[in-house]
């Protein structure tokens, strides 16, 4: 069974790990416990009977969410987790006045970008030179 919920300190080392396996410049614990500590930012995470699987954060800026990571164990992807976890964040972040949202995304990240698509993110930009190891550019999307 999977439960989605609010991300907690003794969170922060299994989120530092999913990043680690997924990304190449990940963020560190230390980076998500000072979001998990900030009164403007919401993690989540996904949890099920193997422990955490998923994890995703949005900051709120001024009622406009900038969504900062989103990730899902390799073994437990095409299982409707991201969705899931979206799903939850988005309707936690309009809960507390969020009306517009917007995150980067790798432009060959096909699966993720078709994600955001289909929770009605629209791209609206291209990032150049956003990310690093390897170089490319960033999608910008926007759900409004």
């Amino acid at each position: 069974m999977l439960r989605i919920r609010e991300m907690n300190s003794s969170d922060v080392e299994a989120a530092s790990r999913l990043e680690r396996e997924a990304f190449s410049m990940p963020w560190s614990a230390r980076d998500f416990l000072e979001m998990v500590e900030a009164d403007y930012a919401h993690y989540y995470v996904a949890e099920s009977e193997d422990g955490i699987v998923g994890c995703c954060g949005i900051r709120n800026i001024a009622g406009e969410g900038e969504i900062t990571n989103v990730v899902v164990s390799a073994p437990y992807r095409r299982m409707g987790i991201g969705r899931k976890m979206m799903d939850y964040m988005l309707k936690m972040a309009a809960a507390e006045g969020v009306t517009a949202t917007t995150l980067e995304v790798r432009i060959s990240n096909l699966p993720a970008i078709g994600l955001y698509e289909s929770l009605g993110f629209k791209g609206e930009g291209v990032r150049p030179g956003f990310y690093e190891k390897p170089p490319e550019d960033a999608l910008i999307m926007w759900k409004r």
